[in-house]
């Protein structure tokens, strides 16, 4: 059984740039959900995100996540 606060470390690829994010499984989990109903890689999400964001990229996909499962 996977624990889904475990933290995983993942690289993706942004704006051509290999970078490495840490999220917990349970997030991983939504945001390839998320990913796959909008016909997107989990990289082009990634780089969506990316483009809007101010602060840290992880703690960027966790609020997206969070704003897309809450309405």
């Amino acid at each position: 059984m996977v624990d889904p606060s475990r933290l995983r470390k993942r690289s993706v690829l942004v704006a051509g740039h290999r970078t490495s994010v840490s999220l917990e499984d349970a997030f991983w989990e939504v945001l390839k959900e998320l990913a796959d109903r909008r016909g997107l890689s989990i990289n082009q999400l990634v780089a969506e995100v990316d483009e809007g964001r101010s602060g840290n990229l992880s703690s960027a996909l966790r609020v997206y996540v969070l704003r897309e499962i809450g309405g």
